[in-house]
């Protein structure tokens, strides 16, 4: 039986050495919390205005500033920063807190979708830390896809974006 990790790799074509380069360089200390908050912001912006009524419905019990705050504060503990979130929220425990939301691969597309926009459309990211830091996004929204399946095993079947290719280098 596959990993968490393994099907993550698998289905997102992000080698999990790829997935993992964000812990190379602290990239808070190079981007600044400013950074990250721009980033979440210009994401979720663009996530609870997004055309797809289906999509927009995964975030709609939950407020815009909440999401922007509980994001960048994770993006900031996860990338060298300060525990903001744990401190907070306690642990992050991603696939515990996703639960109660359909994380299909439709949606990683969908949610990848818009990181990608935000990251490409965010100031003071360098094409090196975008790099890295969608190779990370990738792999763990289809951890998170895995995660699901612990919920819905008969949902197992990947999308058409299971062979894609990791962020260019």
């Amino acid at each position: 039986m596959q990993s968490l990790q393994e099907k993550a790799s698998e289905w997102s074509g992000v080698p999990t050495s790829d997935a993992f380069a964000i812990d190379q360089t602290n990239l808070y200390q190079k981007l600044g919390l400013q950074t990250f908050i721009d980033l979440s912001t210009n994401f979720y912006n663009r996530v609870y205005d997004d055309e797809e009524e289906w999509f927009r419905s995964i975030f709609a019990n939950s407020k815009k500033e909440d999401a922007i705050q509980n994001q960048y504060e994770f993006f900031t503990q996860r990338m060298g920063g300060p525990p903001l979130y744990s401190q907070r929220r306690g642990h992050p425990a991603l696939i515990a807190r996703h639960r109660p939301f359909p994380v299909t691969h439709e949606a990683a597309e969908r949610w990848l979708h818009h990181m990608q926009q935000a990251l490409d459309t965010t100031k003071d990211i360098d094409s090196d830390s975008k790099i890295k830091m969608m190779n990370f996004f990738r792999h763990t929204a289809f951890f998170l896809v895995a995660g699901d399946e612990l919920k819905n095993p008969k949902q197992g079947i990947a999308c058409k974006h299971a062979a894609a290719k990791p962020a260019a280098v």
